[in-house]
């Protein structure tokens, strides 16, 4: 029986509200939480593009939902997180390869990245 079994003090398990968060951990979050943003704008693009097949009206409220300041904030967000998936996605290449992995070298090729991420959104956006 369970009441029999000694009980035996173990440390919890480690979550975050025991860590600090850290460079490397909120980039990885980061990661994943912008490869969920664009399955989301992947919809919102299907749903646009459903919609102008559909009919006249129900095109005009997706357009006029796309196209609103929030529909904007949404899509340039999404282009922002393409553009970090992407570059994050070489860092991981490189990674895999056994580059980088000194810890002045994770902190700043992360650094690098968001820059590089925001710049290239920027150009996208002027160029669009």
């Amino acid at each position: 029986p369970m009441s029999d079994t000694p009980e035996i003090n173990r440390p919890l398990s480690p979550h975050l509200t025991i860590y600090r968060p850290q460079v490397t951990s909120m980039f990885s979050i980061l990661h994943r939480a912008t490869g969920v943003g664009m399955a989301v704008s992947a919809f919102l693009i299907v749903w646009w593009f459903l919609a102008a097949a559909s009919s006249p009206e129900y095109f005009a409220i997706a357009d006029g939902f796309l196209t609103s300041w929030f529909g904007r904030l949404i899509l340039i967000l999404s282009v922002w997180g393409l553009w970090y998936h992407f570059c994050n996605g070489i860092r991981h290449l490189m990674w895999d390869m056994g580059y980088g992995f000194e810890i002045e070298s994770v902190t700043r090729s992360a650094w690098t990245i968001l820059a590089l991420s925001v710049v290239l959104t920027v150009i996208t956006l002027i160029i669009a």
